[in-house]
């Protein structure tokens, strides 16, 4: 049984913009290239879900244009972690001691004060990655590298990060898939 997990293609955002939960745009000729990459690769018929976000659910909407044989359902739970006070800031803008603040407990703190913590946000998509384990079946999800990298730390085991140093740090490429086996 797979998990496919797809990133949207990259946003119109500027480099180092924090964006977590904000709505931000993609190019709709990069969307479609991200679908062209991907679609042929897909197993037929498998349940698909995106991120409510636009950048990702355009993206699986493209992907169905292709693949008339799958059909995407819209999932809050794999959408990008609320970020609160920090979306659409410059990361460099952001107080040094805010961040030390959160990475001394990165578990507990609410990213950006009002957003999400990392355990909120693990046990969000711990919610749909269970779901997708009791289901038997092979799986898509159009979705954000927060996401994906969560998904690394639940299929090895790990439900709840306690230091940020545990953190999966590997660059995730836009439009990329990656693939878990159960």
């Amino acid at each position: 049984m797979k998990l496919l997990l797809i990133r949207h293609a990259k946003t119109t955002a500027a480099d180092g913009f924090c964006y977590g939960r904000t709505d931000v745009p993609v190019l709709a000729e990069l969307t479609q290239a991200a679908a062209l990459q991907v679609a042929s690769g897909l197993p037929a018929g498998a349940a698909m879900a995106c991120s409510p976000l636009s950048r990702c659910r355009d993206l699986a909407q493209a992907i169905c244009a292709l693949r008339p044989d799958l059909r995407a359902v819209p999932d809050p739970r794999l959408a990008e972690m609320d970020l609160g006070a920090w979306e659409e800031r410059d990361w460099a803008a952001i107080e040094r001691a805010e961040l030390e603040a959160w990475s001394r407990d990165f578990a507990d703190t609410r990213a950006g004060g009002s957003g999400e913590s990392t355990r909120q946000f693990m046990q969000r998509v711990a919610g749909a990655f269970d779901a997708w384990r009791d289901s038997g079946r092979d799986a898509i999800w159009v979705t954000h590298a927060g996401v994906i990298r969560a998904v690394r730390l639940l299929h090895g085991g790990m439900r709840c990060v306690e230091r940020a140093d545990q953190w999966p740090g590997e660059p995730i490429a836009f439009g990329a898939m990656v693939t878990f086996e159960s």
